[in-house]
């Protein structure tokens, strides 16, 4: 069964026990009934599969529908108490929201400023009137599939218009104009003009200030890994300076030049924008959990960062040599304004700091620079500094990277820099061993007898192991064997 027959199903099922229920007088004998509204009902129209669906219950007290839920469904789930969202789940994962028609009032700054009053005896027209966009204001009745669209939803999405709803209720939660920028490229819909002047307005008086981190992060997640084609959202909030306002790391990179051989499709932005949409092609491409995923598209965005600080002229061809290192701070700059995980940030670093790795351990092994066996160590070395970091993640970067320009066959041609690099690390075991060390402080004290500090309370286990580790960097190394046999060569010429 797909996810939209689930969700029929329980909301048939509620919409059939809210149409039994007495009607209340003290909501002018508003008819009980429960209503599909918002994105599932969009969704729908554009001929998507939506994952989750919110139900609108009418003329139903709220203690009355709770116990109704509870009694239908079992255990439920108070989420946004401000604005009395019940999550129930109806199986394979998938949850229904439920909540009472509402009015929605600033009374302050931020999200939490926001004021919710439950009215049940609301029209449909009156509860749609807080949505953000028409799009998001029609209603639909599971038990007749009558759609309500009091506001020209379907008209919109005919058109592939994004148009606000209401002037007033919009900017009562600046959230919104982040909306519009995934929503932008999740839909591929244009914003209507007088839309897009009252985003910029709020956005040039800066009400996105207001914003708590984490509400931003959200929405950054969802534009990255919802939408075919990123870039176009970021396109759009670049226009009326959401980029500048709150990722001016990224809106750094407008105008930075780059060398026409290598980069014909423009600027820096540029480029990144196609990165941005290769990696999400990429990762759909190759099914990448949600978390793999966010970090592949979160590290395309921040992965040329450090090419404004490095961008220069030399002998007549444009270069930025030292960016990867370069990237790290910026990136790290914008990931502290925000909320994602530690893994997350690590990885967008990692990105920035190692993507080129792959193609110039290519070409050094195809012209002979390097050998087989340094290829293997130098591989193995990239794996291990990547920590926590998956290399199929840089891989993936790596990859969108070479594909996000207009050189003729880049966006076809196979990677083959990324299938050297992972039929080695799967041959030889990097992606266990790497990050193991060949000696450790357990084999010092058993097999040499030696004490973490020496005679003078220095400490020397992190020295003499670091040593073995570079000597493996180096190629000197390579078995645990040869590890303990330089360990006692390191000894006898440094006692300790």
């Amino acid at each position: 069964m797909s996810h939209d027959n689930h969700l029929l199903a329980a909301a048939d099922r509620l919409a059939r026990a809210v149409k039994e229920l007495q009607p209340d007088r003290k909501y002018r004998m508003r008819v009980p009934e429960a209503l599909i509204v918002g994105g599932y009902v969009r969704d729908k129209a554009l001929g998507l599969d939506p994952k989750d669906a919110d139900i609108e219950v009418y003329g139903v007290d709220p203690e009355r529908l709770y116990a109704l839920l509870e009694r239908m469904f079992g255990k439920t789930k108070e989420v946004g108490k401000a604005f009395g969202v019940i999550k129930v789940p109806v199986g394979s994962g998938l949850e229904l929201d439920v909540s009472i028609p509402r009015r929605d009032s600033k009374v302050g700054k931020g999200h939490t400023g926001i004021q919710a009053q439950s009215d049940p005896s609301m029209s449909v027209k009156e509860a749609a009137r807080r949505r953000d966009f028409t799009v998001n204001t029609m209603a639909l009745d599971p038990l007749t599939g009558e759609r309500h669209d009091p506001y020209g939803g379907m008209d919109d999405i005919r058109a592939k218009i994004l148009r606000v709803t209401d002037r007033e209720q919009f900017q009562e939660d600046p959230l919104r104009v982040l909306r519009a920028m995934q929503f932008v490229a999740r839909l591929e819909f244009s914003v209507d003009p007088e839309s897009e002047r009252l985003m910029r307005e709020m956005v040039e008086r800066g009400d996105l200030a207001e914003l708590p981190p984490d509400r931003v992060t959200k929405e950054l997640e969802k534009l990255l890994t919802k939408a075919s084609r990123p870039s176009a959202g970021f396109e759009f909030g670049r226009r009326i300076g959401i980029v500048e306002r709150l990722f001016p790391e990224a809106e750094a990179l407008v105008g930075v030049p780059q060398e026409p051989e290598w980069h014909p499709e423009g600027d820096v932005w540029v480029h990144t924008m196609m990165v941005v949409d290769a990696a999400a092609m990429i990762a759909r491409r190759d099914g990448l959990p949600t978390e793999t995923f966010r970090q592949v598209t979160l590290g395309a965005l921040g992965h040329d960062f450090g090419k404004p600080a490095t961008t220069e002229a030399i002998d007549g061809r444009i270069r930025s040599r030292g960016h990867e290192e370069a990237g790290e701070g910026p990136v790290r700059a914008m990931c502290d304004r925000l909320t994602f995980g530690k893994d997350d940030v690590e990885a967008a670093v990692a990105i920035a700091v190692n993507h080129l790795k792959p193609g110039v351990f290519y070409r050094a092994r195809e012209t002979s620079e390097l050998n087989e066996k340094q290829y293997v160590n130098a591989v193995r070395k990239l794996v291990r500094r990547l920590g926590k970091t998956s290399w199929r993640v840089l891989l993936a970067a790596s990859e969108a990277d070479f594909r996000g320009r207009t050189i003729p066959g880049c966006d076809v041609d196979p990677y083959l820099p990324g299938k050297m690099l992972a039929e080695t690390v799967v041959a030889h075991g990097l992606d266990q061993e790497a990050a193991k060390p060949l000696v450790q402080g357990r084999d010092l004290i058993a097999i040499f007898g030696l004490k973490a500090k020496s005679r003078t309370g220095a400490p020397i286990f992190g020295t003499i192991l670091a040593a073995v580790e570079e000597a493996r960097d180096a190629g000197l190394v390579e078995t645990r064997e040869q590890a303990l046999t330089f360990v006692r060569e390191y000894l006898f010429n440094n006692p300790v």
